[in-house]
Formats: structure tokens, sequence, C-alpha cells
């Protein structure tokens, strides 16, 4: 549905974005990351046709962003991280106008602002001044805009900025809801959300992809070794926290046991392997095998927020910028 291929803007001697290439598929949520000044608002602009780029390629939909700029626009919905907003008109009013730039009319026109103002929930506010609305509604009525012509591409920059939790949550919700007949770019800085809401993420920095994956991998490669939460639980006798300790660490492959806590005869520890083993199978046995009872064997994983500080760390700190981690799907502000 989107494809990058060597994409680069600059601006006199500013290098904003450098040669980054990417592809989201029809119907993804992809999360777009990065430090402020990354490239993320650039490239949406681009992506969007409100800026030209100057050099490589970028085809959404089927269309050509330099060459075919009307059929572009025609099939995205952009919901800046200011929503587009008149504040001295009324919600419907609003929404019927957007409605009618996008070239739609008449009853369906009418029908799909009925809609698109139910699914926002902004119904009950429809005959509003747009200028009297709450931050949530008007980054509701924003994101209405963006999806009034019900087009196949939506980028969203930053929607859920300024919102309480409950807003969070029901955007994040009402997001997830268009997956499938929506393919979705979202860029934030709340990483938590892109953890709970993105199938891929895309990770620049200082204009260079640094990573394209799914969570899941991105998490099992920034890691490179397993970790594990194991909970034991003494059978006929009062356990032992420093004998279980000294069992665990004994197992073939484990770097290292930290304790976490004892409560009603269970103790609980997070165990992490030697690089690109496996430790699981030989920590339950040993458990059961020393005759206690195994209540829990999970593995952790890094968060996201880790992931991106690793990412994008060493250049902040001076160091040489990550290699790029290479992409499941192929695969990067101003």
């Amino acid at each position: 549905m989107i494809t990058v291929k060597g994409l680069t803007k600059r601006y006199a001697r500013t290098l904003a974005v450098d040669h980054i290439s990417f592809e989201v598929q029809k119907g993804q949520i992809v999360g777009f990351l990065g430090p402020n000044g990354a490239g993320k608002t650039t490239t949406m602009r681009i992506l969007t046709c409100f800026l030209p780029p100057t050099d490589g390629a970028s085809n959404v939909a089927g269309f050509d962003v330099l060459e075919q700029p009307l059929e572009v626009k025609k099939r995205i919905g952009y919901l800046p991280e200011t929503p587009p907003l008149y504040p001295e008109m009324e919600v419907r009013e609003y929404l019927t106008f957007v409605g009618r730039l996008k070239g739609m009319s008449g009853s369906s026109l009418a029908a799909r602002v009925g809609e698109v103002s139910e699914r926002c929930a902004i119904a009950d506010v429809s005959s509003k001044l747009l200028g009297k609305l709450s931050k949530g509604y008007r980054q509701r009525v924003g994101l209405a805009q963006a999806i009034i012509h019900n087009p196949p591409v939506l980028i969203l920059d930053e929607p859920t900025a300024g919102l309480d939790p409950k807003q969070i949550n029901e955007t994040r919700e009402l997001i997830r809801s268009l997956a499938g007949d929506h393919t979705i770019i979202l860029s934030t800085h709340i990483l938590p959300e892109v953890e709970q809401t993105c199938q891929q993420v895309i990770i620049i920095n200082k204009g260079k992809l640094v990573a394209t994956d799914s969570v899941h991998n991105l998490q099992n490669r920034a890691r490179g070794a397993e970790s594990v939460v194991i909970e034991v639980e003494g059978r006929d006798s009062a356990l032992d926290a420093k004998t279980v300790q000294h069992r665990l660490e004994t197992v073939s492959g484990v770097s290292r046991v930290v304790f976490k806590e004892t409560l009603n005869n269970r103790s609980s520890f997070e165990v992490e392997s030697l690089q690109d083993r496996s430790i699981r199978g030989d920590l339950a046995r040993a458990v059961v095998e020393s005759g206690w009872n195994l209540n829990e064997l999970r593995p952790t994983a890094m968060s996201l927020e880790e992931i991106f500080l690793q990412l994008t760390g060493a250049e902040q700190a001076g160091a040489a910028a990550p290699p790029p981690v290479e992409a499941v799907a192929q695969g990067r502000e101003s």
C-alpha cells in the first residue's frame, strides 16, 4: 500500500531525510518513531504531498507522490499534530465542508458525516462551535475529518497528544478498529501506545532508518539473550530462596539470576541466559528435580522504550549510529 525507496529530503546544508526505504502492507497499523528532529514529520509531509522529495521515490496506493499528487491526496486522510479546524464553524458544518472539498455531495455526504460522527464519538457536539470544544473533542473532530472520505491510507501525527487517559484509551480503540479497512501510519512519542496498537514499527534517527520490524521481533533481536521470570514454591518445608537461586545459577546457559521477592513460601527470580541460549526447559527440569513446585515460567521482553533508546541513544551520546535492524517486511521530522 505504501512503498518508499531511497527517500531523501535536503534543506540547503541540512539533510533531513537520508535515503530511507520501507514498505507498509495493506491494512497494517505502523508506528513511526524517532527523536525530535529525526525526520518523521518531513517524511509524512512528503507522503501526503505537502513537500516534494529531493530524491528517491514514494508510492501510495499505487500512485507516485511526485508525479500523481492529486491522486495520492484523494486516497489519504491526514491528521496533523494540530488538527486543521476553523473555530467559527460548527462540527457538522465543518465535516460537511471537508467532505465537499474531498468531492462528496448530497445525501451520501450527509450520511457519511453522521457515520463518522458516531464512530468518532462526536455526535453529541455536532451543533457546537469548534472553538468551544475541549482538546479531546477537537482531536476527535480532526480524526473524523481525516476519515470523512473513507481513504485507504491514514497518516496520523500524535493523535492522542493532550488527551486525558480515558480519551487516550478511546482513541486507541478507534484507531485499532480502523485497521484492515485502512492502512495507518501512526507517529507518536507515547511508546506504550505503539506497543498496544501497532503491528509494525519504523524507527528513524537523524534522517536515517535504524529499524523496521514487528515489536515482537525487535524485542527478540535487541535482547539477543533470553530473559525469563520464574516462581518457585516449596512443597513440604519452608523454601530457602538462596538455595533456589544457587540451583538456578548452576543451570547450563544461565548468565545471571536476580532474586525478586519471597511471599507465602514462593520465591520469584529473573533469570538471563548467555547469548543465543535457550534455558527455559533446563530451568523447569532443575526446579522439578529439586523437589519444588514450578508455579510460573514466562519470558520477559524489552519494552519498546528500551529498544528505542538502544537504537537511537548511541548517536545522542555522540557515538556512531547503530546498524539497521533487518526487516521482516522491507523497510524510515523536520
